[in-house]
């Protein structure tokens, strides 16, 4: 008994049902109600305040942050789950989680991911159920993590069988097709030029993530401080689509 429980710790409980490829196709959905849609994460004030104009505009700015945000910081949240998890080094995997959420400068920013996080494990214990998410709600209530967005999708495509690879790509895409909703409701694109845009971005996300793959996730960073101070100057617009 003793030996089957330490196994169990140290790995994904069986998958059986799941079928893996499918599951994650889930998780990218754009449709996935965790509250994604409310949040432009800067990119209202860019627009309001004139420095993304132009679908050219949007895509250098999506492509800078996928090189320089969301690989180098979240993607390495999903780096320390794929580590630390299967040896159970929950501190290590915590400190992580903390060390990228506190660079968000906005307070806004760090709020959004906090809830999206939160969504997300709670549909995931609602869709499959036969996984193990006791680590992260054990880990919730007693504060020990955050459960942002991408400790959440970190740990649930670790669950369900899917690559490290998978994970960080499949995340960086859902970060360019979250951008895209955002764009089309706040820029005169049409749905056409926003495929487009995540077509041509698509290389730049595996670029991105060669990036990310040759990091620690104690490196983690971000270099994008116009973003950074369009999201703390979201909440000061005086008109506003996105939650502040």
């Amino acid at each position: 008994m003793v030996e089957q429980l330490s196994v169990s710790l140290t790995r994904p409980p069986s998958t059986a049902g799941i079928v893996s490829w499918l599951a994650l196709q889930q998780l990218l959905d754009s449709a996935l109600p965790i509250g994604g849609f409310s949040h432009s994460f800067g990119l209202e004030t860019l627009v309001q305040e004139g420095s993304v104009r132009t679908t050219a505009n949007l895509e250098e700015y999506m492509r800078a942050m996928l090189l320089q945000s969301w690989s180098t910081a979240d993607v390495m949240v999903i780096k320390a789950v794929y580590r630390d998890l299967p040896v159970r080094k929950l501190d290590s995997l915590w400190a992580v989680e903390r060390l990228v959420h506190v660079q968000r400068a906005a307070i806004e920013s760090r709020t959004g991911v906090q809830k999206m996080g939160r969504r997300l494990l709670q549909l995931l214990v609602s869709l499959y159920p036969q996984c193990d998410w006791y680590t992260l709600t054990e880990g919730v209530c007693t504060n020990d993590c955050l459960a942002t967005h991408p400790l959440v999708f970190g740990y649930a495509c670790w669950q369900l069988g899917i690559s490290l690879e998978q994970a960080a790509q499949g995340y960086l895409y859902a970060c360019m097709v979250t951008c895209v909703g955002s764009a089309l409701r706040l820029m005169s694109i049409g749905q056409t030029e926003g495929q487009s845009i995540i077509a041509r971005l698509t290389p730049i996300a595996v670029e991105a993530w060669r990036i990310a793959e040759s990091m620690e996730p104690e490196e983690a960073y971000s270099n994008m401080p116009l973003a950074e101070i369009a999201m703390m100057r979201h909440e000061q617009l005086y008109s506003r689509l996105f939650m502040s």
